[in-house]
């Protein structure tokens, strides 16, 4: 995948879209018990792309599934948009995620038999209520998806598809919007497409997105960079050049990532 550069990143912000305090997440018990995620503390600032990344085991989709409230940690707290998640019963809970967060997901996860337009706005739907417009058609403009929107997923490239699970995610103005390595089924064009996508997404409708990648190339779109390792924040990069994050990505398993 080559690498593009689409503008200058936006200034960092003092509000934030999430934030993680002594974060711990422990499966097993004795001998078995795994530390997926060792006291983490982190600040994710609103209105950026971050890219979460470290080697298999380090905690990066553990760490996303606690944030995005579909995990709960062993210990500490997790606020997204101002509310702690852990004070939230399943009901208000599931409803914080449909009205606030914002999923795209390596697999698509589209339903075949519907069209584009009617797997955008799904999520409204199930919650009663329809889109803004405006919102739909600038969604729609942003990423290309004007003349695909009757079609249906089968219709669709592996690149559009994606295209259209974002749009999902970005409709329903999302605090924050997680994307679990949406380029792992996309060959280099349409990595690179789905990308800039995500990017624009962020520069042009002022979301928040929150990436989890082993891909180097993939992370060159995003404005900051966190690297987990041993299920602990190892680095915390704002807007970091190649050369910084291969020297962040630097240590054991660091051949899994930097590529």
């Amino acid at each position: 995948m080559t690498t593009t550069h689409l503008g200058t990143p936006p200034p960092p912000t003092t509000r934030l879209a999430a934030q993680a305090r002594a974060l711990t997440k422990t499966y097993g018990a004795g001998s078995a018990q795994v530390h997926a995620l060792r006291g983490v503390d982190l600040d994710l600032p609103a209105g950026r792309f971050t890219a979460v990344m470290g080697p298999s085991g380090s905690g990066k989709s553990t760490l996303m599934h606690c944030l995005a409230g579909l995990d709960v940690p062993t210990d500490g707290a997790v606020a997204v948009a101002g509310q702690a998640l852990h004070a939230m019963d399943d009901a208000a809970l599931t409803r914080f995620r449909r009205d606030q967060v914002g999923f795209v997901f390596q697999a698509f996860n589209l339903l075949p038999t519907m069209t584009a337009e009617q797997n955008i706005t799904l999520p409204a739907a199930l919650g009663g209520r329809r889109p803004d417009p405006e919102l739909l058609a600038q969604v729609v403009e942003v990423l290309g998806l004007a003349d695909r929107l009757g079609h249906r997923p089968g219709e669709l490239s592996g690149g559009q598809q994606q295209r259209v699970a974002i749009a999902r995610a970005l409709v329903g103005r999302p605090a924050i919007v997680f994307a679990d390595e949406p380029t792992g089924n996309l060959d280099s064009t349409s990595s690179a497409e789905v990308l800039g996508y995500l990017r624009r997404s962020v520069r042009e409708l002022g979301r928040t997105v929150v990436m989890v990648t082993h891909e180097l190339e993939a992370a060159a779109y995003a404005d900051d960079v966190v690297v987990l390792a041993d299920g602990r924040v190892r680095e915390h990069l704002v807007a970091p050049d190649r050369a910084r994050l291969v020297a962040a990505l630097a240590g054991p398993g660091a051949t899994e990532v930097v590529r």
